[in-house]
């Protein structure tokens, strides 16, 4: 079973700002987006902090968020990269095939990952981290680097929104 301890702490500020983001993206009635909970079974606990010390994973996690924009289905996992080159091996099988099937449902699967280094985010569509997946599967590379990515999808946070994603599902949607 995998378990986890001190690294279960990454991507926490990243999640809560696209938490604080999805918050003011619902009372401004543009979209409901919720985090998905990963189950785990508590090994260790500290009782005097109240803070779980060692756990595993329950069962394997799918994304990060769903939900819907305006009626239309969407889903969606967060990574945090701090450096120029994102490694594949971050982005798992399960994953792919989960969001492949919500889009042959009629939703939109994509990834926001955070440049932390460049204090950047990029809208990757599933359509192109196939390409790369694709790539790393038939002895390619095993990674994408920044300068390889859509300059139409990068964004950064702007008045009041940490992470305002639905620019870029915007221009997603018009390119589809």
């Amino acid at each position: 079973m995998p378990t986890f301890n001190s690294r279960g702490l990454r991507g926490s500020v990243l999640e809560d700002m696209i938490n604080n983001t999805n918050e003011k993206y619902h009372n401004s009635k543009l979209a409901l987006i919720q985090k998905i909970p990963t189950p785990i079974t508590p090994i260790d606990i500290d009782h005097s902090k109240r803070v779980i010390t060692l756990a595993y994973f329950d069962q394997k996690s799918t994304v990060d968020y769903i939900g819907a924009v305006q009626g239309i289905p969407v889903c969606f996992d967060a990574k945090e990269c701090k450096v120029d080159t994102f490694p594949l091996h971050n982005i798992h099988e399960h994953q792919v095939e989960f969001m492949k099937s919500f889009e042959d449902q009629g939703g939109v699967s994509f990834f926001l990952i955070y440049f932390s280094h460049k204090e950047l985010f990029y809208y990757l569509r599933l359509n192109e981290l196939l390409v790369y997946y694709n790539r790393a599967k038939s002895g390619g590379r095993k990674s994408f680097r920044f300068d390889e990515l859509d300059d139409d999808y990068f964004f950064k946070q702007k008045s009041g929104l940490l992470v305002p994603y639905l620019d870029k599902l915007k221009v997603d949607l018009l390119q589809r």
